[in-house]
């Protein structure tokens, strides 16, 4: 944990000088001792290529290994990598499958992403009621 806040810490530029590439260093070590928000914040630096060299595939790997520990934000990031074919094979059923673990922990976007696959009938049955319902789930939190 306290990688991680170190990691946190060079990220902001709090009460250090700002050093993306010192973070991404303390956010690797807590990562890989299982810390789920410094997996998903090392998956989210290879996406954006900020303290790291841009690599998607390094990205999805983080984000698959805090999805796995139930993180929704990398859950949704996952689904969003699987639907697209980022860094990973496309797969709009895992795409659907990772949507919706996020989406049933209230992550709005995940949320309108799985009412989409509903709508559309990607990934899983066509069903608009379904689609409807987590629209509606996603639009109560924006309002809130």
């Amino acid at each position: 944990m306290a990688q991680f806040l170190i990691g946190m810490m060079y990220d902001r530029g709090e009460d250090v000088k700002q050093d993306h590439r010192e973070a991404a260093k303390w956010f690797r070590k807590a990562a890989e001792q299982g810390n789920a928000p410094a997996q998903f914040n090392l998956g989210s630096m290879y996406n954006r290529g900020v303290g790291v060299n841009q690599d998607k595939k390094e990205a999805a790997i983080w984000y698959h290994k805090a999805a796995e520990q139930g993180d929704a934000d990398a859950q949704d990031n996952l689904g969003y990598f699987y639907y697209k074919g980022i860094g990973v094979p496309q797969d709009k059923v895992e795409a659907a499958k990772w949507f919706l673990k996020a989406a049933e922990q209230g992550n709005a976007e995940a949320q309108l992403n799985i009412g989409l696959m509903y709508d559309n009938g990607e990934g899983v049955q066509q069903d608009k009621m379904e689609a409807a319902k987590w629209y509606r789930k996603a639009a109560e939190q924006i309002h809130h």
